[in-house]
């Protein structure tokens, strides 16, 4: 992971990766919000941040390396059909004043929030086309 974080430029310009530098937590309580607005949404915004399964590492693996998890095809299908049909208008409204850091501007974090939902959009969408599983890695 080390190393496909070294390339993470490329992989990112080639749309098969997508980071969320130490906001995870924060565009998972933003995908929250679809319990508010749909009783249906049977907890699929869980899937884009934290679907899926842990992976283990193998015992001879170098301990700094981040916790995995993968999510298989049919969950990144779930996952970009929730991210496709989402409001992130109507996200931002029930959730958007719980996520505003102490100090910033509304208006910059609401913009970081979409630019992150409009990533994530693509990447699951691009990775569910393709019929690809997503692998998660989480550097605390």
């Amino acid at each position: 992971m080390w190393e496909a974080w070294e390339n993470h430029p490329g992989e990112y310009t080639a749309g098969i990766a997508v980071s969320l530098d130490k906001v995870w937590d924060a565009v998972n309580d933003l995908y929250a919000a679809a319990d508010v607005l749909d009783a249906d949404a049977d907890e699929l915004w869980t899937l884009p941040i934290y679907g899926g399964r842990p992976v283990a590492h193998s015992a001879d693996a170098d301990p700094s390396n981040p916790p995995l998890g993968i999510l298989e095809p049919p969950g990144v299908s779930q996952a970009a059909g929730f991210l496709a049909s989402v409001s992130f208008d109507e996200l931002w409204k029930v959730a958007g004043a719980e996520l505003v850091w102490s100090g910033w501007d509304e208006a910059q974090v609401r913009q970081r929030f979409l630019e992150h939902h409009r990533n994530l959009q693509g990447f699951y969408g691009r990775a569910a086309a393709a019929g690809h599983a997503v692998v998660r890695a989480v550097w605390a």
